[in-house]
């Protein structure tokens, strides 16, 4: 093949001749894996309950440490005789992971009622059904459940009455089956048994709220105990992972990545270790997840404090690894190493006492990769997925660092490199650069680990001058996952960050270098992923939303940039022999498309001047432009959620020269037929 020259003509001064940027076609310096670049979710800025999990009921089962916390009351909680209409009844003993239900005891006619304010207001559409459901166990017949949508003025919005189980005065079935037609799940067994049915119906508004409460209103006299209350849309996501708000997870499949880090974050190691993540109890009924309190309900970075957020686990390891499924992405679960926040309780296992820890995470890679025969793949196969989800990725630890982690993870590696050689084990190295990164890095590449996991959170002046930072690294040590970046317009942790356009640009530039060096640098991830507008802890983040509607940023449109025009092999682009990092304040980056046969160009153009830029020896034929461009400043917002978007154009090239304008504060990828 030919060498192609891209040819950038600067608007500068005419003394100052035009440079030669270089393509070789004949040179791959790299292979670029399918994982390249992907997504980080972690429960955090309502990420999932009040999120990209569609339920609408807050605190749906009583489980808060304020079992009312969300509801309101008729007669109220001030009122004399609110406890003998509602009581709130703690069965740990049958079911500690559901511990608590409520209690109706309606003994006249009177105006009894909960409302739940749902997650800053309930919102609905409409003409769209949302199904209702909840469990009951019928002591005293006679009260009717009608059900009820409210608008911000207290005006019904739609309603139905409940029926079903209230009718049954042997309350739950002989056989002990319950309908499965329900957002909340299938009854357990064990609620059988103990009488639990499902109530269920679809209600229908007659117009659209967005500040709305859900209203169960309790007509007539009787006795009846409930729980589980659930209030979800029926346009959620269509794929194999259910009840996800649809408009959300859209925009995660729109950047067609190549893997899905998952649950988190910090969330993994937990306040201390009682509230660590445990994947074991996200699977399964709903009544058998038992909820925690968030890592992040006292406030983060930002120090927003949402005293209300706690994990339901309406979204577990069965929903994430499905939703991979559904993305056709890699799956890449991360696992408690024993360690606790380092930032908190730093709470650690005794090294002799790490055998569940590390079986965790020996029958995680049996429930995703074993047969049905085995004992967790049946329990994957029960669970609707009989064939394995293939998991070739394994995090152990979230940001953990020192001699402690290092301990622990010897025992992960050992056990799991016995009996799962393939598995790839993500290792941490800590928090920030300097002093932690230098310290794990020495270390783990003693150890000769498979992936160092490297997080930055910096300035655009820092993405800006460290575009090279991979070009020097050792080339037959670890591989590198850059498992969290994000560029802060401020600094880290300030709630003045916004996802600025120069944010964008600065990620972008950066991401030139992890391209060129896709050797090493095999998967990158930004984060966080989502951001309530209202309800957040951290910023800046990829996507942002309210209960109605959601936007994306500026970073989020360089991340599909580049996932959708990946490639398959990088090739040198060069300026006088030199990559190009920040010359004449370009950075670029080229690969190759072998199956599209197709060159694939990037350049940012971060300053303030416009450019000319040429791409010659060509042989004609068709080319297209995909331009990010926008005000150093500029954020998107719900208000207006396209100020900044990518437009593509098709351009015919005729004869061996194109033409490209490079505008000012500009991303642009250039795909081009070999």
């Amino acid at each position: 093949m030919k060498r192609l020259l891209l040819i950038l003509s600067l608007a500068l001064p005419l003394f100052v001749t035009a440079q030669n940027y270089i393509v070789d076609l004949n040179t791959v310096k790299a292979k670029i894996q399918p994982t390249m670049w992907g997504l980080f979710f972690e429960d955090i800025n309502r990420g999932a309950d009040g999120g990209m999990y569609a339920e609408l009921v807050k605190n749906r089962s009583f489980d808060f440490p304020d079992a009312f916390m969300g509801w309101k009351t008729v007669p109220s909680r001030q009122s004399y005789g609110r406890n003998e209409v509602f009581q709130i009844i703690n069965n740990a003993a049958v079911n500690p992971n559901n511990p608590k239900y409520l209690q109706v005891t309606a003994e006249r006619p009177e105006n009894v009622l909960l409302q739940n304010e749902g997650f800053g207001g309930v919102t609905v559409k409409k003409g769209l059904e949302y199904k209702v459901s909840l469990l009951v166990r019928l002591h005293v017949e006679g009260l009717k459940v009608k059900v009820e949508i409210v608008n911000s003025k207290g005006s019904v919005v739609g309603s139905e009455i409940l029926r079903g189980a209230l009718d049954d005065k042997n309350g739950a079935r002989d056989d002990g089956r319950v309908s499965e037609r329900t957002s909340i799940g299938r009854v357990s067994s064990e609620g059988a048994r103990h009488g639990w049915k499902i109530l269920e119906s679809t209600i229908t508004p007659s117009d659209t709220t967005v500040n709305g409460k859900l209203v169960l209103r309790f007509e007539g006299t009787g006795k009846l105990d409930i729980d589980r209350i659930s209030l979800m849309p029926t346009d959620t996501w269509k794929g194999a992972a259910k009840n996800m708000r649809a408009d959300l997870v859209q925009k995660l499949a729109d950047i067609k990545p190549g893997f899905m880090r998952f649950p988190g974050g910090c969330i993994v190691e937990g306040d201390d270790l009682t509230t660590r993540y445990q994947w074991k109890k996200t699977i399964g009924p709903l009544e058998e997840r038992k909820l925690i309190s968030n890592q992040w309900k006292d406030g983060g970075a930002s120090g927003r404090a949402m005293p209300d957020y706690y994990q339901s686990y309406g979204l577990g390891f069965m929903e994430y690894f499905q939703l991979c499924a559904d993305m056709k992405c890699e799956p890449m679960p991360i696992l408690n190493c024993g360690l606790s926040c380092q930032f908190g309780a730093g709470e650690v296992v005794a090294a002799d006492q790490m055998d569940e820890y590390v079986q965790d995470a020996l029958d995680l890679i049996e429930f995703a990769n074993g047969p049905a025969a085995t004992g967790w793949g049946k329990k994957r196969a029960e669970l609707g997925h009989p064939e394995p989800f293939n998991m070739k990725l394994l995090g152990i630890g979230n940001e953990n660092w020192g001699p402690q982690y290092v301990e622990r993870l010897e025992l992960f590696t050992k056990a799991i490199k016995s009996r799962y050689p393939s598995i790839q084990l993500i290792t941490s190295t800590g928090y920030t650069p300097n002093p932690q990164f230098k310290y794990m890095d020495s270390v783990l590449r003693k150890m000769k680990v498979d992936i160092i996991d490297e997080h930055y959170y910096q300035t655009p002046n820092w993405f800006l001058m460290n575009a090279g930072k991979y070009d020097n690294y050792d080339r037959k040590g670890p591989k590198i996952f850059i498992g969290e970046y994000a560029c802060h317009s401020i600094r880290i942790g300030n709630s003045g960050n916004k996802n600025t356009m120069l944010c964008a640009l600065a990620e972008a530039a950066w991401m030139t270098g992890l391209e060129r060096n896709a050797d090493i640098v095999t998967m990158a991830a930004y984060a966080p992923l989502f951001a309530h507008v209202k309800d957040w802890q951290w910023t800046p983040n990829l996507i942002w939303f309210d209960n109605k509607s959601s936007y994306a940023t500026p970073s989020y449109y360089v991340q599909q940039m580049y996932a959708m025009n990946k490639g398959t092999d990088v090739v040198p682009m060069t300026l006088n022999g030199e990559s190009i990092a920040g010359q004449d304040s370009v950075w670029a980056s080229a690969v190759v498309d072998k199956v599209k046969r197709e060159l694939i160009v990037k350049l940012v153009n971060p300053s303030g001047t416009a450019k000319v830029k040429s791409i010659a020896g060509l042989k004609g034929g068709k080319a297209s432009l995909t331009v990010l461009k926008g005000k150093p400043d500029e954020v998107n917002s719900i208000e207006m959620p396209e100020l900044v978007k990518p437009v593509t154009a098709a351009v015919t090239l005729k004869g061996k020269e194109l033409k490209v304008d490079l505008a000012p504060h500009s991303f642009t990828v250039v795909r081009l037929k070999i």
